[in-house]
């Protein structure tokens, strides 16, 4: 979807990923992966962690499987997705920490009285663990909208997800800022049509016209996101 065919809005919502780009998470998928891989007899490579980050986990699964030499049957594949998942929720009950910049920038999306949505592909389940932190921590929800990724018609890169959340939270794309760590995700955002801050962690960002890349959320306000937006429409204008 090009921005441009919706017109230049100003700033009406944020979009946000989770693991890696608003929490340290990302470990513990990691970290639930690499305990798979070892009781499979084998040993996942930082390069196939990699790929996996902001993926499916029926993708990362088939990452994994190939990376270790292993043929597995669909029942066996999502036999290892579920031992993941139940890993990670186990992982996550030990304690959740704010990427740098992330809660004060929450904090600063909703006082400037901007929509705010969650768009994550973690599952429901796992999702809630870390939004009843956040909510703790907070004091109540940043979000207007929450949309976990067994709850889309199709997962990032597939602009599905974020155009979900835009229904859900009544703006149009042109008003939108998507901040994400991954290459899917990216994809996701810019396809939805928005424009799209990316934080890299374990993979590299390509450059992309709407896309604005930073090292980190520390220091980034609703003034930074606004400039996202404001970068995503001229490269919408120069295409």
């Amino acid at each position: 979807m090009n921005r441009a065919a919706r017109g230049v809005g100003e700033l009406r919502a944020v979009l946000f990923d989770m693991d890696g780009t608003l929490v340290e998470t990302e470990q513990y998928w990691g970290e639930a992966m690499f305990e798979l891989a070892a009781s499979l007899g084998g040993r996942m490579s930082e390069r196939a962690r990699a790929a996996t980050v902001g993926s499916t986990m029926r993708r990362s699964m088939s990452i994994l499987h190939a990376d270790l030499g292993l043929a597995r049957t669909e029942e066996q594949l999502l036999a290892d997705a579920r031992w993941v998942e139940d890993r990670t929720a186990q992982l996550l009950g030990s304690g959740i920490s704010w990427c740098p910049g992330a809660r004060e920038l929450l904090i600063a999306v909703r006082a400037a009285g901007l929509r705010s949505a969650l768009v994550t592909t973690t599952p429901r389940r796992l999702a809630d663990i870390v939004l009843t932190t956040i909510r703790a921590d907070l004091g109540g929800d940043p979000f207007d909208v929450t949309i976990c990724g067994d709850e889309v018609p199709a997962r990032k890169p597939d602009p599905a997800p974020y155009l979900q959340a835009m229904a859900a939270l009544g703006v149009e794309p042109a008003g939108c800022v998507v901040v994400e760590d991954s290459q899917s995700g990216v994809a996701a955002g810019l396809a939805a049509g928005a424009a799209v801050l990316g934080v890299p962690t374990v993979q590299e960002i390509p450059s992309a016209p709407g896309l604005t890349v930073r090292n980190g959320l520390g220091g980034v306000d609703v003034a930074g996101l606004a400039d996202v937006l404001a970068r995503g429409d001229m490269a919408d204008a120069s295409a």
